[in-house]
């Protein structure tokens, strides 16, 4: 199959390509350049044309199991929780801490005006 051939893509993905063809020439884009951009924009979108002899594997990732990208983004989520959780923790308590310090330097410093 020589390059450029568009034989190994489906009807719907040809559509596709022509209709956002159009949209490209309507804004003013060369022919030759809105025709690649929308060839480009269906490589994209649709992974490509008809794959050949397609294993179980390659369409197994797609329906059951989680992408990394999905894995990473609940690992992290999970994370960022649990940090906000525990900085509440703590500024509870350093805003404890901090009152009874004022209170304290407030006692301590009345008693010295007071002695003046």
């Amino acid at each position: 199959m020589p390059q450029g051939d568009k034989s190994s893509y489906t009807s719907k993905q040809k559509r596709k390509a022509e209709h956002i063809e159009k949209g490209y020439k309507k804004r003013g884009v060369s022919s030759k350049t809105a025709a690649a951009r929308a060839w480009a924009t269906v490589n994209k979108q649709e992974g490509g044309g008809k794959k050949k002899g397609a294993t179980k594997s390659s369409k197994s990732t797609s329906r059951g199991r989680k992408s990394s990208a999905a894995k990473r983004s609940a690992t992290k989520s999970r994370s960022v929780k649990s940090r906000a959780r525990k900085t509440s923790g703590s500024r509870k308590r350093a805003a404890g801490q901090s009152a009874s310090r004022s209170r304290s330097a407030t006692r301590s410093g009345s008693t010295a005006r007071s002695r003046r």
